[in-house]
C-alpha cells in the first residue's frame, strides 16, 4: 500500500520559510560570532571564544548588562503590576470603558520615535513640564523631603543627561509605553474567569474585594500573568528605539543607557564589528530563549485555579 505524500506539499512552504528566516539567521550569526568578520574585508579569522570573552570581561559590556537588568527589572514588576491593576478597574467600571481602554492603550500604538521627542522637551532642564511641575511645589510642605529641598536649591536633575537619572528616565518611558499592551491582555484573561466562581466564594466567606481577588481572580489569571511576564521580559530586552532616538552617539552618559540592543547596533552597523555584534547577539538570544522556556515549564505545571 503505497502511502500519500500530498502532507509534504503543505508543511514543506511554511517549514521552509521557518528555516530560512528563523534558523538561518541564528546559524549564521552563531557562527560569526566567533570570528572577527567586518563587511568588505576579504577574509574572515576564526577567533574562537575571544568576542565571548570581551563581552563578559570588559568594563563596557559590563556596563551594558547592568544597563539592561536595571532597566529590564524595573519595567518588567511596573508594567505588569500597573497593567493589571488598569485591567481591573476598567473590568469594575460600567460606563466609559472603552474610552479608557482606548486612552491606556494610545502609548502602545503611538510611534515611539515621535514620543520619543515628546518626552525629551518633557524632561528638558529649562523649557520642560517635568521640571517647570517640581518647581511649582518650591515653598510648600514638599522641601521637607531632603531630595526636593535640594532640587529647589540648587536645580531639579538633568533628567535624560545625568547618568544617575537617565536609565531610570528611559525605564519610567518603557512603563508608559508597555503597561497599556499588559492591560490588553489581562482584559482577556479576566473575560475567562467564570462568574460561578466568585459567587462560590462569597457563599465560602470572601466578603471583600481583596477576598475575591486572592482566592479568585489571581489564581485564575496564572496562565495569563505567566504568559504577560514573558512577553514583558522579552520586550524590555528588545528596547532600543527610545535609547537611539535620545542618544544616537553612544548610550547615554558614561553609557548609563548602554543596553543590548543598542550595543548589537552599535558594533555591528556603526562600527561595522559584525564578530563582536553577532556574539552579543547569541547571547541575547539566549536570554529570550531561557524565557520561553522558562515560559513552558510554568504552563506545563498547571499555573492556575484549581
Amino acid at each position: 500500500m503505497q502511502t500519500s505524500k500530498a502532507h509534504f506539499w503543505f508543511v514543506g512552504p511554511a517549514l521552509f520559510l521557518m528555516v530560512v528566516i528563523l534558523l538561518l539567521p541564528i546559524l549564521v550569526a552563531g557562527a560569526l560570532s566567533f570570528t572577527s568578520y567586518s563587511l568588505g574585508n576579504p577574509g574572515v579569522d576564526f577567533v574562537g571564544l575571544e568576542n565571548y570573552e570581551k563581552i563578559f570581561t570588559r568594563s563596557t559590556y559590563e556596563k551594558m548588562f547592568g544597563a539592561t537588568f536595571r532597566y529590564v527589572f524595573v519595567v518588567v514588576p511596573l508594567s505588569v503590576g500597573l497593567g493589571l491593576g488598569a485591567a481591573l478597574l476598567i473590568n469594575s467600571v460600567g460606563r466609559f470603558g472603552d474610552f479608557y481602554k482606548t486612552v491606556y492603550f494610545l502609548p502602545v500604538m503611538a510611534a515611539l520615535i515621535a514620543m520619543a521627542i515628546v518626552w525629551e522637551f518633557a524632561f528638558h532642564p529649562t523649557i520642560g513640564i517635568v521640571n517647570a511641575t517640581l518647581e511649582r511645589g518650591c515653598g510648600s510642605l514638599l522641601e521637607a523631603w531632603s531630595w526636593f529641598a535640594r532640587g529647589c536649591e540648587r536645580g531639579f536633575p538633568l533628567w535624560l543627561t545625568d547618568r544617575d537619572y537617565a536609565i531610570w528616565t528611559v525605564a519610567f518611558i518603557g512603563v508608559w509605553q508597555g503597561f497599556g499592551f499588559n492591560m490588553v491582555l489581562y482584559l482577556a484573561g479576566l473575560t475567562s474567569v467564570p462568574r460561578e466562581l466568585y459567587h462560590a466564594a462569597e457563599m465560602d466567606g470572601a466578603r471583600s474585594a481583596w477576598d475575591r481577588f486572592r482566592l479568585v481572580t489571581w489564581p485564575m489569571l496564572g496562565p495569563t500573568t505567566v504568559f504577560v511576564v514573558t512577553i514583558s521580559f522579552i520586550r524590555s530586552f528588545q528596547v532600543f528605539d527610545t535609547v537611539e532616538a535620545f542618544y544616537p552617539q553612544g548610550g547615554g552618559p558614561s553609557k548609563s543607557v548602554y543596553v543590548m540592543m543598542f550595543a548589537i547596533y552599535e558594533k555591528a552597523i556603526q562600527q561595522n564589528l559584525m564578530g563582536i555584534g553577532a556574539a552579543i547577539t547569541v547571547v541575547f538570544l539566549a536570554f529570550v530563549m531561557f524565557l520561553t522556556v522558562l515560559q513552558r515549564w510554568l504552563v506545563e505545571r498547571r499555573v492556575h485555579y484549581t
